[in-house]
């Protein structure tokens, strides 16, 4: 290759014209290559989650790059405790998240605009509250204490069962502990009463022999209330339409990869999870994953708890009730069905 410079041996005019333009070409060329590598790793998306069944799909998206073949880098976060997550979306450090829908409910009721883009499950005795034997109602909480995360799925569905069944908070004694710390605090004997989920529900009922402890009340007791959902910021969503496209695709492939190979799937998710792959297959039934063709029924007015009109209603009488918010926002201001109704219409 010939460069131009002033102690270059004299070419022709025409050569040095060809060279130079073949040095810009190739300067170019790497100029641009760089540039799609830092965009590429800037494009990487964090979605954060937390270790749950419900969440299986995700993690055989993950696993088997299922992200990346329908043309999006996307990283799972996973946070121990699930109330860190919304502050993470509002932040930035996150630009997705996995989230129950009482948690949607409470961030837009204080101004933030996230999202419901997805419906992903809805708890079906995977959350459970879990007490020694002796305790055989939730009326028999009372003056007890009770261990559980606060603001988070545990909390809330502790309240529904007390005001179900004519108690309140304050009937009972909080202790503040993660989901994870629940199984260990039981086994301990300083707690009689838990709520969790699993995979830590399963560690206590099968604590003893599992004749220890049982399920007292759970979600399969209010069907549709602890709904786990795909969230985005609305910002988020109108500027990046075709990644959320992208990230719901990859959760229905991963939901085609469970039916299809579920003992594959089985070990995935339990490597994720840390947990056997047999222990999947026991959990698994606690969920109930939302095929594309039921997701519509989520965002559509009705009286039954599938309906985030519904269960919104409820969820956000007990968060107001409980001061965790001063109104119930909109349903319509925290959703944004346009997402599952577009891929319905392919």
């Amino acid at each position: 290759m010939f460069f131009v410079t002033r102690t270059a041996p004299s070419v022709p005019v025409a050569l040095q014209s060809d060279s130079v333009s073949l040095l810009r070409k190739v300067m170019l060329g790497a100029a641009l290559a760089v540039a799609a590598n830092a965009a590429s790793a800037a494009t990487q998306l964090n979605v954060g989650t937390v270790v749950w069944i419900g969440y299986g799909p995700f993690y055989v998206a993950e696993a088997m790059d299922m992200f990346k073949k329908n043309g999006v880098s996307v990283k799972l976060q996973v946070f121990a405790d699930p109330a860190l997550i919304p502050a993470a979306l509002a932040g930035g450090s996150v630009q997705g998240a996995m989230l129950t829908y009482d948690q949607v409910i409470g961030q837009v009721a204080k101004g933030m605009q996230q999202k419901v883009v997805m419906p992903i499950d809805y708890s079906n005795g995977g959350d459970a509250i879990v007490a020694a034997k002796a305790i055989t109602k939730v009326a028999d909480f009372k003056g007890k204490k009770v261990g559980f995360n606060p603001l988070s799925p545990s909390d809330f569905l502790l309240s529904y069962a007390l005001s179900s069944n004519g108690l309140s908070d304050k009937d009972v004694t909080a202790v503040n502990m993660t989901p994870e710390a629940v199984p260990a605090a039981m086994a301990s004997g300083q707690m009689p009463i838990g709520v969790t989920y699993e995979p830590s529900l399963s560690q206590i009922v099968k604590q003893g022999g599992g004749q220890k402890f049982h399920v007292v009340y759970s979600s399969k007791n209010a069907p549709g209330l602890i709904a786990d959902v795909l969230v985005f910021d609305d910002k988020f969503i109108k500027a990046n339409p075709k990644d959320i496209t992208a990230i719901m695709k990859s959760y229905l492939d991963g939901m085609a990869f469970m039916k299809a190979k579920p003992d594959e799937a089985a070990k995935i998710i339990g490597k994720f999870m840390g947990v056997s792959a047999k222990e999947v297959k026991e959990q698994l039934p606690g969920v109930y994953n939302i095929p594309l063709a039921e997701m519509p029924k989520a965002f559509v007015k009705s009286k039954e708890t599938t309906s985030y009109y519904a269960s919104g209603a409820v969820i956000g009488g007990i968060l107001k009730a409980k001061a965790q918010i001063d109104k119930i926002p909109p349903t319509e201001a925290t959703m944004d069905a346009q997402f599952v109704t577009a891929l319905q219409a392919k």
